[in-house]
C-alpha cells in the first residue's frame, strides 16, 4: 500500500503493475476554517449643516490660496535667480565676443599692413622692371641708329 503522507507525485513513481494492483486510499478532505463575523464598525453620522459647510471650504480655501502663494513667492524667487544667472551669463558671453572681435580687429590689421607692404615693394618692382625695360629699349634704339649711320656711310662711300 501507498503511504497516505506521501505526495502523489511520489506514489506515482512506483512500477505500473504494483499501483494497479494495490488499492489506494484518497486523502481525507481539509475542513475550511470558520469565518469569523466581524461586527461592521458602527459611526455615528453627524448631520452638516449649510454653515458648517461654508466654513470648511472656506478653511480649505484659505489654506489652498496661502500654499498658492508660498508657491508663487518661491517660483517668483526662483525665476529672479535665473534672471540674474541669464544676466551674467549674458554678460560674460558678451565680454568674450568683444575680446575675441578685438583679437580679429588686431589679426585683419596686421594682415592689411603686411598686404600693404607687399603691394609696395611689388610697385617698387614694377617701377624698376619698368626703368630698367626702358633703359634697354634706349639703348636698343641707341645701337640701331648707329648701325643705320654707319650702313648710310657706308653705302655713300
Amino acid at each position: 500500500m501507498q503511504d497516505e503522507n506521501k505526495p502523489a507525485a511520489e506514489n506515482e513513481k512506483q512500477p505500473a503493475a504494483a499501483a494497479t494492483a494495490a488499492v489506494t486510499k484518497k486523502a481525507p478532505a481539509r475542513k475550511k476554517k470558520a469565518r469569523k463575523n466581524r461586527a461592521k464598525k458602527k459611526t455615528t453620522t453627524s448631520r452638516q449643516t449649510p454653515a458648517t459647510r461654508r466654513k470648511a471650504a472656506e478653511k480649505t480655501r484659505n489654506a489652498l490660496i496661502t500654499r498658492l502663494k508660498e508657491d508663487l513667492a518661491a517660483t517668483t524667487a526662483a525665476l529672479k535667480v535665473a534672471r540674474d544667472a541669464a544676466r551674467e551669463e549674458f554678460r560674460l558671453v558678451n565680454e568674450a565676443a568683444r575680446a575675441e572681435v578685438a583679437v580679429l580687429k588686431d589679426q585683419l590689421d596686421a594682415a592689411l599692413k603686411r598686404e600693404e607692404k607687399l603691394r609696395k615693394i611689388s610697385q617698387k618692382k614694377a617701377k624698376k622692371m619698368l626703368a630698367a625695360g626702358e633703359r634697354w629699349e634706349k639703348k636698343q634704339l641707341e645701337k640701331l641708329r648707329k648701325a643705320t649711320e654707319e650702313a648710310r656711310k657706308k653705302l655713300k662711300k
